[in-house]
């Protein structure tokens, strides 16, 4: 199984920038983020098909945060411009061998990763 690890996160202040990293101990065909704050419901931020270049974004990050990976060194990125306070939550970090549709759809991934703290303030 594909193991993944988050790095990036922490605390930054309203309008700041903040880069998450998430390294594949493999390759899959989907990888995605998602976040989740104390309350409520988990929610998909970003997918990307790797190696063919289509993403997807939820509509409340839609023009801040970009999604990208390193095929080469098997690691998704999060870009994260403009954060307001409702982007904190635990971020992470999913991937699958197969293309996951809906792209938000949380189970459709096989495997997650333990996740990444992002506190806006």
């Amino acid at each position: 199984d594909v193991q993944l690890v988050e790095s990036g996160g922490g605390s930054v202040p309203v309008g700041g920038s903040l880069k998450l990293s998430c390294s594949a101990s493999g390759r899959s065909v989907t990888m995605a983020w998602f976040r989740q704050a104390p309350g409520k419901e988990r929610e998909g931020v970003a997918s990307i098909l790797i190696g063919g270049g289509t993403t997807f974004y939820g509509p409340s990050v839609k023009g801040r945060f970009t999604i990208s990976e390193d095929n080469a060194k098997n690691i998704l990125y999060l870009q994260m411009n403009d954060l307001k306070p409702e982007d904190t939550a635990k971020y992470y970090c999913v991937a699958d061998a197969k293309a996951v549709v809906p792209w938000d759809w949380f189970g459709g991934y096989s495997t997650r990763g333990q996740g990444t703290q992002v506190t806006v303030s």
